[in-house]
């Protein structure tokens, strides 16, 4: 991208969705240069490497040793990312009862049927 003659900053957050995707898709860990050569992007190695001690430092990642480096793999898949953060989303609030009951209030009413039948679902295996 580039906007007025110099590079164009990237919307927060697509770079490390990006390096996600390619960790989700990936059948084993994968070291920097390999993620970087699946974005297909000329990145410096530190920037890929930045943003993988981070979600490694999150808890988002799990890393390996691959000889004098580490090999990164997802903690968890998508939606088990998204649960995780709206789990400590409810976590910090003191007023949890309001938070869930201003959550499923908003909800769709497909959602909430849906929600109505895991919470049935967990139930019946309890």
């Amino acid at each position: 991208m580039v906007e007025d003659g110099r590079e164009a900053r990237r919307p927060q957050g697509e770079l490390v969705a990006e390096v996600l995707a390619v960790l989700w898709a990936a059948e084993e860990p994968l070291t920097p240069q390999q993620i970087n050569a699946e974005l297909g992007r000329e990145l410096a190695r530190t920037t890929v490497t930045t943003i993988l001690t981070r979600l490694h430092e999150k808890g988002t990642l799990v890393r390996t040793r691959a000889g004098r480096g580490f090999a990164y793999a997802a903690a968890d898949d998508a939606a088990g990312l998204a649960a995780g953060r709206m789990r400590r989303e409810l976590e910090r609030e003191p007023h949890r009862d309001l938070v869930l009951k201003r959550f499923v209030s908003s909800l769709s009413k497909d959602d909430e049927e849906a929600l109505r039948r895991l919470l049935r679902e967990s139930g019946d295996g309890a």
